[in-house]
């Protein structure tokens, strides 16, 4: 059988604004928030054979406001309360100067997820809140998602790439996506 008919398409997305509520600098467990429409729309992609990645930038961690390790638990928490879970958690943890491969938008954390899953990019999206995640997404050669969540609304207005669709909300961008 050929290597081909495995890959598998994904949608990664933006975890603060766009999977859970924006929380400045989020890393306590306690001040983690869920859209009520968080779990549909993992569980919608996931039963539609996508995998579903998370790739954030996390330069908290890098300016020492909080550890890997608090990041982690927000993550485990994330986890838990899903029907469905996520299947990665990709993360830049370096300051927004740092120069490096992984901070949104160079395509570090997607290059790291082409070596774990064997990916279709072909029919793979990122959805996020920000130009990063759709200069992310214009990077890597995916269709792209900005949800009016988070800071959507702000990036809309000065937004230089053209997403593939906006939506109002996470749920709404996945429901466009499973119609294609």
């Amino acid at each position: 059988m050929e290597k081909h008919s495995s890959k598998k398409k994904a949608v990664f997305i933006d975890r603060d604004g766009t999977l859970i509520e924006e929380v400045n600098y989020l890393h306590r467990v306690e001040e983690l928030r869920f859209f009520d429409y968080t779990d549909e729309a993992v569980k919608s992609l996931k039963e539609q054979g996508f995998l579903v990645l998370v790739a954030t930038n996390q330069s908290g961690i890098g300016k020492k406001f909080y550890t890997e390790a608090d990041m982690h638990s927000v993550h485990e928490a994330i986890q838990n309360q899903l029907t469905e879970k996520i299947d990665a958690f990709y993360f830049c943890p370096h300051l927004p100067n740092a120069g490096c491969s992984c901070r949104k938008p160079n395509l570090g954390m997607i290059e790291k997820a082409m070596q774990e899953f064997d990916i279709d990019l072909e029919n793979s999206w990122m959805i996020g809140d920000k130009n990063l995640d759709v200069e992310l997404g214009n990077n890597a050669k995916i269709k792209t998602a900005l949800v009016l969540t988070g800071y959507g609304e702000k990036h809309l207005k000065k937004f230089e790439l053209k997403p593939t669709i906006i939506a109002n909300t996470l749920i709404e961008a996945v429901n466009e996506i499973l119609k294609n």
